[in-house]
């Protein structure tokens, strides 16, 4: 199992990044706004889970243990994968998923894309008791459109495209997007990822 990788940022490509670990470049799936406080260039320790399965190895990297802990106890719950976990935490934090459990309020996990009510009542039941994290406030506000477009333009930029560019992406991504899915940083940021197409850095 690898529990945590530390190594040189080489890239940063939606909710990817590449870190350098003893000359080997280690793909890991992040959250959004993990993704926005990496920086190629610079040394990042990055908890990970590593998941093993027939025809993939994938590694998912958070912030901190609490993140993690999270995670692995959210791949516990009956339909609910490695994606759909971090899903979660791209909404909330570890603190706002106990104070949802603890508070039995399942709503909080239906604002997650991919997760319906049934699936989130059963995460609420299924992770009583289990928290050993201290509750914090239950859900992120949502946010409004014209906040998310910010947040998807800033980590547009940062990946490397000119701001004229990721402007226009995100007001053609917000634009064929459904009300649920404009208040999603995370969602909007894949839909003008998918506007942008296979280009590179430096060649815009």
């Amino acid at each position: 199992m690898i529990s945590s990788v530390r190594g040189t940022v080489l890239g940063v490509t939606g909710t990817t990044a590449v870190i350098e670990v003893g000359g080997v470049g280690l793909a890991v799936t992040v959250t959004p706004q993990h993704a926005l406080s990496l920086r190629v260039g610079v040394e990042a320790l990055v908890r990970t889970a590593l998941i093993v399965r027939e025809d993939d190895l994938s590694l998912f990297g958070f912030v901190d243990s609490d993140e993690l802990a999270v995670f692995d106890l959210l791949r516990g719950v009956t339909g609910v994968g490695p994606k759909s976990a971090m899903g979660v935490l791209a909404v909330l934090t570890p603190g706002q998923v106990a104070s949802a459990v603890a508070t039995e309020d399942d709503s909080a996990f239906r604002k997650v894309s991919g997760i319906g009510p049934k699936t989130a009542k059963l995460i609420v039941l299924s992770l009583a008791g289990k928290m050993q994290i201290a509750p914090s406030p239950a859900a992120r506000t949502a946010p409004s459109a014209t906040s998310v477009g910010d947040s998807v333009l800033v980590a547009l930029v940062g990946l490397g495209w000119s701001e004229r560019i990721a402007a226009q992406a995100v007001d053609d991504a917000l634009a064929g997007a459904s009300a649920a899915e404009s208040s999603s940083v995370a969602t909007v940021l894949r839909l003008a990822l998918t506007q942008l197409g296979p280009q590179k850095v430096g060649t815009r």
